[in-house]
């Protein structure tokens, strides 16, 4: 059974396109101001960011948010004009058109929460109009155009704002036709995957879009009350506007067309002025960006891709996750089957290639989450200006951000860990002008971040500056404790919740939540590492290696002190057999306390631990001959369990409530059995027990 066409069907994929086409936004907007610096022309920055405007213009009037609407409006206005000037964007314009591209962001966003969408600001509504008014001012003079009649019914014509009606105009004047064509959606077109977004795409090719309007439709097909009519400015044939939205050539209906050809004398008056603009491909004689340069220059190839919401792509993955759980079961089963004599080998089989088949799936899902880190890290640039400006630094950003992809669960919970770290760098770290020019540095400090894929499913992540480096002393004496004598400790300190070197609050930092934040989404959310290099005078770096991927991993399953638990193949380096005979007692006191022994492995020693002693538990009767190698800090430590179960796949549960959170637990799994497994996170354990190590060899 059909059932009705809702407006609320358009808000996700609006939502998620608008979230994309602001990036682009922001990103050639900030090219434009590079460029504004040095005066050189960007027609091709200025296009796109004409056509991303436009877009979200046309996208917001089909969902009814007049507040965008009218904001991007008068952007695009502004961009137009720059567009007239050869590309050439105002460096006054910069900061009114970033407000404006906020002011969206924050209206989109409201509207995503199911909240009122503010209007927009009157004052920021005057500067962009302003800013409208002088740049048309500055650009040359265009013939006024003549009044042109549009064949629209009153319904329909009501929705026309002066500015569109304007660019009918212009477009009309320009030699183009105004049209009409409506598209009517229905569940049996969206089935067939035609919907107005795919409609908007397809007109975009032949014809410029104007305005679409969401009008009701009396006495429509059962199921279905709503139609859109797209205006369109176009000199193309009607066939291919009616092919794009898939309706008969006769329903495109003409609105307005072009007036008589001019008489000679006027077509010769104005050939100095055609002459001119003609040199230059990028001026618009009509007003509004031309077409076929647009399309063919800079107009995004989307070709064979399909927008899905993150939502979709977790409801995938927790299917997924299901039948996971269900192979366990199944192993299981199987195996109780061949122990009791019973002639499986053909259930076995079956197994072994469903297993296969689940592998496959679970690589295919999880390529589809991931995300190239670009994409993540994409509003840095805009951040560092905002910071260049409330801090009154010079800061010059550097971004090695190479091909490397990871989910994008990973990528939303480690993006603020980022931009807590670049935001302490150009707070905390880097020196203003004055103080760099007496140390003899260039006034511009180097804010720099390297992003590298490591050979271990982990993505490292290193946030370096060149300023005065952390005084360990003073972030000591602000804690009232001993100076630290290495970076490790250094930054443990630093991550104390609360803990803040500065004396004053300032709007960029200062509440000593940033590091407390970070080393929580690194080390507690992600199961990852945090690190601190640092030198007076010299700068700082933090490394951050976190797995590209979580929820659905591969572990290893295991038994320590009677019980079974499961770690994350991608955190050990190495698994390692235990030869008692060869090991060497380490300081920290009698075995019962909880020894460190050191194991050799290829002429390094190694500390080795005991898993089951670490947690407190008897030990096993396994004996520890096997002994799983993680790093801590980029040191190794060895933790002995007594058996080893083997290596499967399984799905993590993370502990929410923080009442059963416990140091070196990173969350659960189902082995299949219905028991609940924990999940270890020995590197956390590694810095615990090598803590303690410390504490019992002072007290002793």
């Amino acid at each position: 059974m059909s059932r009705p066409v809702n407006l609320a069907d358009f808000l996700p994929p609006y939502l998620a396109e608008v979230e994309e086409l602001l990036g682009l936004a922001h990103t050639q907007l900030l090219t434009l101001e590079t460029a504004a610096r040095g005066g050189a022309p960007q027609p091709r920055a200025v296009r796109e960011l004409f056509r991303v405007l436009h877009t979200i213009k046309g996208l917001s009037a089909m969902v009814d948010v007049e507040p965008v609407v009218a904001l991007t409006h008068l952007m695009e206005a502004s961009v137009r004009a720059a567009d007239r000037a050869g590309g050439k964007l105002p460096p006054a314009s910069i900061e009114p058109l970033l407000q404006g591209l906020k002011a969206v962001e924050v209206r989109v966003r409201a509207l995503g929460a199911g909240k009122p969408v503010p209007p927009a600001p009157s004052a920021l509504l005057d500067a962009l109009e302003g800013l409208e008014g002088a740049e048309r001012r500055a650009a040359p003079r265009a013939a006024a155009p003549a009044e042109v009649q549009f064949d629209l019914e009153p319904a329909l014509a009501s929705k026309l704002s002066a500015s569109e009606r304007e660019q009918l105009t212009q477009g009309v004047q320009g030699g183009r036709r105004a049209l009409r064509v409506d598209f009517a959606p229905s569940p049996q077109r969206s089935a067939a995957g035609l919907t107005i977004n795919t409609v908007r795409e397809r007109v975009s090719q032949v014809a410029e879009i104007v305005k679409v309007v969401p009008l009701s439709r009396p006495g429509g097909a059962p199921g279905s009350g709503l139609v859109f009519a797209l205006l369109v400015l176009s000199s193309g044939p009607d066939a291919a506007l009616a092919a794009a939205v898939e309706v008969a050539p006769a329903e495109v209906r003409l609105v307005a067309q072009p007036p008589p050809p001019p008489e000679e004398d006027a077509a010769l008056a104005s050939g100095a002025l055609a002459g001119d603009l003609s040199a230059d491909p990028s001026s618009d004689l009509a007003g509004v960006l031309p077409e076929a340069p647009l399309d063919e220059e800079v107009a995004p190839q989307r070709h064979g891709i399909v927008r899905v919401e993150t939502a979709r792509l977790d409801e995938a993955m927790e299917r997924l996750a299901a039948l996971v759980v269900t192979r366990s079961r199944l192993q299981r089963a199987a195996a109780a089957l061949t122990a009791s004599g019973a002639n499986t080998r053909e259930l076995v089989q079956i197994l072994q290639e469903n297993a296969r088949q689940l592998r496959d799936l679970r690589a295919a899902i999880v390529r589809v989450r991931m995300v190239k880190v670009g994409e993540v890290l994409e509003r840095l640039p805009l951040i560092v200006r905002g910071l260049r400006r409330s801090t009154g630094k010079q800061v010059a950003l550097q971004l090695e951000l190479g091909a490397a992809e990871l989910d994008k669960a990973v990528g939303d919970r480690l993006f603020p860990a980022i931009v807590h770290l670049v935001r302490n760098a150009v707070d905390h770290a880097l020196e203003p002008p004055e103080e760099r020019r007496r140390a003899g540095k260039p006034e511009e400090g180097l804010l720099r971040i390297v992003c590298r894929e490591r050979s271990n499913s982990q993505l490292e992540v290193q946030v370096s500056d060149d300023g005065r480096g952390v005084d360990a002393a003073a972030v000591a004496r602000r804690a009232g404790v001993p100076v630290p004598q290495s970076d490790e400790e250094l930054l443990e300190l630093l991550c104390r919740p609360g803990l803040s070197t500065r004396e004053e609050v300032t709007t960029t930092s200062g509440r000593g939540m940033g590091m407390d934040i970070v080393k929580r989404i690194a080390v507690d959310q992600l199961g990852g590492e945090l690190r601190l290099q640092t030198e007076a005078g010299v700068g700082t770096t933090f490394t951050l290696r976190v797995p590209l991927t979580i929820s659905i991993v591969d572990a290893f399953v295991f038994e320590s002190g009677q019980q079974r638990y499961a770690v994350p193949v991608a955190t050990v380096e190495e698994l390692v057999e235990v030869d008692a005979a060869r090991l060497v007692r380490g300081p920290g006191g009698a075995e019962a306390r909880g020894e460190v022994q050191i194991l050799e492995r290829r002429g390094q020693a190694v500390p080795l631990l005991r898993l089951a002693t670490v947690l407190g538990q008897p030990a096993g009767e396994g004996g520890g001959q096997k002994a799983l190698v993680v790093r801590q800090r980029g040191e190794p430590v060895a933790f002995a369990v007594d058996r080893m179960l083997g290596q499967q796949e399984i799905v993590i549960r993370p502990l929410e409530d923080v009442l059963v959170k416990v140091r070196g637990v990173s969350g659960a799994t189902d082995l299949g059995d219905g028991r609940p497994t924990l999940v270890l996170d020995l590197i956390a354990l590694g810095g615990g027990a090598a803590a303690e190590a410390q504490r019992r060899e002072r007290v002793s």
